[in-house]
């Protein structure tokens, strides 16, 4: 097998790995608001448990793509397009990180009635699960438009957490009982916000991968 067949081989096993870390990100985001609306003890303990899992695909892929630049002859995209992988790996881990700590807040709701349905939170998590999705399949796909288009989706997100943001203050002032749970569902959308910058993040190494050019987030 020649050098430069036995690169392509080597990523295309990057590739396969880093679709599957995405889909159990995505699905940590997804069980994690799941738990909150369902008020599932049980499955927001299994996002936090199996977020050991994403950590050792991290850290397997950064292997493999560390093989890959020890190997012979490499060019400058082959560096951009290892370079991306272990940036979008770095995100993919966070937003993981972030799926469980929304379940670790989800564990300090009591057995009370929620002063608000989050449904603006299901939407929020529904455009994040999204854009995790397509930024990594515009990497593989080297679709530039698609890791373009996430920084316009992403300020849906945004306006959607301003949303949340100002419905919290309205039953605050309602009512100061409201308090304690409203910081919670506060601190819940930050972190999908949050998830939302990293699908960004992965988009713009979608760009440096395939153009040189990276920009500043």
């Amino acid at each position: 097998m020649s050098i430069r067949a036995k690169y392509e081989n080597e990523l295309n096993c990057v590739f396969n790995k880093l679709i599957a870390m995405c889909r159990d990100t995505e699905l940590a985001i997804e069980k994690s608001v799941n738990a909150l609306k369902q008020r599932d003890r049980d499955l927001a303990k299994e996002v936090i448990s199996e977020d050991k899992t994403i950590d050792n695909e991290e850290r397997e892929i950064e292997q493999d793509c560390l093989k890959i630049l020890l190997m012979e002859h490499p060019v400058a995209s082959d560096f951009r397009d290892v370079s991306a992988a272990l940036k979008m790996i770095t995100d993919l881990e966070r937003i993981a990180d972030q799926a469980s700590d929304i379940s670790e807040i989800s564990l300090q709701f009591g057995d009370e009635e929620f002063i608000k349905e989050p449904e603006h939170i299901e939407m929020m998590a529904k455009l994040v699960i999204g854009m995790v999705k397509d930024g990594v399949t515009s990497y593989i796909n080297r679709d530039l438009d698609a890791a373009r288009s996430l920084e316009k989706r992403d300020d849906l997100v945004d306006e959607l957490f301003e949303t949340v943001k100002k419905d919290l203050i309205e039953l605050i002032k309602t009512n100061p009982a409201n308090a304690d749970q409203a910081i919670l569902f506060m601190m819940i959308a930050k972190y999908l916000e949050r998830i939302g910058d990293h699908a960004v993040n992965i988009g713009e190494w979608v760009e440096y991968a395939a153009t040189g050019y990276h920009r500043p987030g």
